[in-house]
């Protein structure tokens, strides 16, 4: 299996919960160097949301939005979706104290601020799913989840990882441990970053609003570092969902 197989087979493994071939001798460097295929792993990702509005709306627009957003849960994993809700969490609960925003993003439990914001995520998309199915604009969604998945590898590119000090239960004091999406400021050349935005530019010829999308993602990297200086896993998760609730509201817009 050759270094570029290799490397699409991890970022396949690592952004969705489809079935691949075992890779074998993982290094922890080859993550980094897969994160350059994340944008086609989106594309991939669309695809199969899009087949799944397209049948679904055969028989309504409603049961394809429907298939759709399930879909895109099951292929993913609800990833992003747990980043969503741990950030909310944490903003939520931290009321301005560094320390204890995070000490509840390293909490597994999900709280009232993580649930609330999941029902209005997934409703939100839900409403827009189907706006875009009402309008068999299936094709668009393809797009859309590849600019999606560029966004993590430009912001862990250009932000630094946010890891102060948190004390544990023992009072000691330690760095928090960067998980493997930390490590992307990575093995990826700048060259590849903006040949992907050029590239993925060239989807505007299937609809304006991805014109938008660098403006999208350069948006949410400036509000993480503005607001929370920095990085993390479930923040990176969380721009994900945020990119393309936002790109599709931008569809629509466009499209009406």
């Amino acid at each position: 299996m050759n270094g570029a197989v290799r490397s699409f087979i991890l970022a396949v493994q690592f952004l969705t919960r489809l079935p691949t071939p075992q890779v074998d001798g993982f290094q922890p460097d080859a993550l980094s160097r897969s994160s350059g295929y994340f944008p086609l792993v989106g594309g991939l990702v669309g695809c199969f949301v899009a087949a799944a509005m397209w049948a679904g709306s055969i028989l309504d627009p409603w049961l394809g939005a429907s298939f759709a957003l399930a879909v895109w849960v099951a292929v993913t994993g609800a990833l992003h979706l747990d980043g969503l809700s741990d950030m909310a969490d944490a903003m939520g609960a931290a009321h301005s104290d560094p320390t204890r925003f995070h000490a509840v993003l390293k909490d597994p439990h999900i709280g009232t601020f993580g649930v609330v914001t999941l029902a209005v995520q997934l409703i939100l998309k839900l409403s827009l799913l189907w706006m875009l199915a009402r309008e068999g604009a299936y094709l668009l969604l393809i797009p859309l989840c590849a600019w999606s998945r560029l966004g993590p590898v430009l912001w862990a590119h250009y932000l630094p990882v946010l890891r102060p000090a948190v004390m544990d239960t023992s009072g000691d004091s330690s760095g928090d441990t960067p998980s493997s999406v930390e490590r992307f400021a990575w093995r990826i050349s700048p060259v590849v970053l903006w040949a992907w935005v050029v590239a993925l530019l060239a989807a505007a010829w299937l609809s304006p609003a991805f014109l938008f999308a660098p403006a999208v993602l350069f948006g949410w990297g400036v509000y993480l570092h503005v607001k929370l200086g920095g990085q993390t896993g479930d923040f990176l998760g969380a721009g994900v969902e945020i990119s393309e609730t936002l790109l599709l509201f931008i569809t629509i817009i466009i499209i009406h």
